[in-house]
């Protein structure tokens, strides 16, 4: 394998164009890729009108499908072989690197082994995420080799991770995860204003409740006032407390 190192990036922008170029490719080998054409042309002729027609140059489209020719390569009679997926967005199914250790991280070993052995679907899904981890492995040691510090990996990281991840792709997961997503914001801000709506009530519920109480508080204070002022004395005429003693 030797497609993966033909250049090396050095900045943060360039190891996330490799990281996508590699990624671009390994998910051709895992869903469906290019379109073959061909051209031919025929005549019919009628012999009672000598009528003759002719279509030239008709194309047609016949779509062919990656990932069929990623499951026929990945013979499980062969050797421990690796799914590569290299910066020009193309993918390649061989054997390990012979140079120990290699120059970049090196895939999963032996995604043929288990091929036949379980569904297809569940086979490529389990190459997918192994896919994932050597993706970011290769990304991140590019970012160790040319020094990246917290903030450039950290950048490098959220540049990724805006990405869906190749599982996400292959699976499908990655767009019931956005729908989920809107729903749950949009009940999320329709329950904001629900509630925001009756707390507004539920306030003007609580001053009402509060001023009544005020009031009420008011109406005793002013009885107390009234019950602990002065008492005109009816025989003498003079003003006495009522708490006070009095003999006239």
């Amino acid at each position: 394998m030797d497609g993966g190192a033909s250049y090396n990036p050095r900045t943060v922008e360039e190891v996330f164009r490799d990281f996508k170029g590699r990624r671009a490719g390994m998910i051709k080998a895992l869903t469906t890729g290019i379109f073959i054409l061909w051209k031919f042309s025929f005549s019919l002729e009628f012999i009672h009108f000598h009528l003759c027609f002719e279509l030239s140059n008709l194309i047609f489209f016949c779509l062919v499908a990656d990932v069929e020719e990623f499951f026929q390569q990945c013979d499980p009679e062969k050797e421990n072989l690796c799914l590569y997926g290299f910066p020009g967005e193309q993918w390649e199914v061989n054997l390990p690197a012979e140079e120990v250790p290699p120059e970049l991280p090196e895939p999963a070993l032996g995604i043929n082994f288990a091929r036949d052995g379980m569904q297809e679907k569940d086979w490529l899904s389990l190459v997918a995420v192994h896919s994932d981890a050597w993706l970011l492995a290769v990304a991140f040691y590019f970012g160790a080799r040319f020094g990246f510090d917290k903030a450039d990996r950290k950048r490098l990281f959220n540049m990724i991770n805006e990405l869906p991840t190749i599982f996400e792709v292959v699976t499908g997961t990655g767009k019931k995860q956005v729908k989920e997503k809107s729903s749950v914001s949009n009940h999320s801000s329709n329950k904001s204003k629900s509630n925001s709506k009756r707390g507004s009530e539920s306030q003007g519920k609580y001053s009402k409740a509060m001023q009544s109480k005020d009031e009420d508080d008011e109406g005793i204070e002013e009885e107390e006032e009234e019950e602990h002022g002065e008492t005109l004395c009816g025989a003498c005429g003079e003003n006495y407390a009522s708490d006070e003693f009095w003999i006239c």
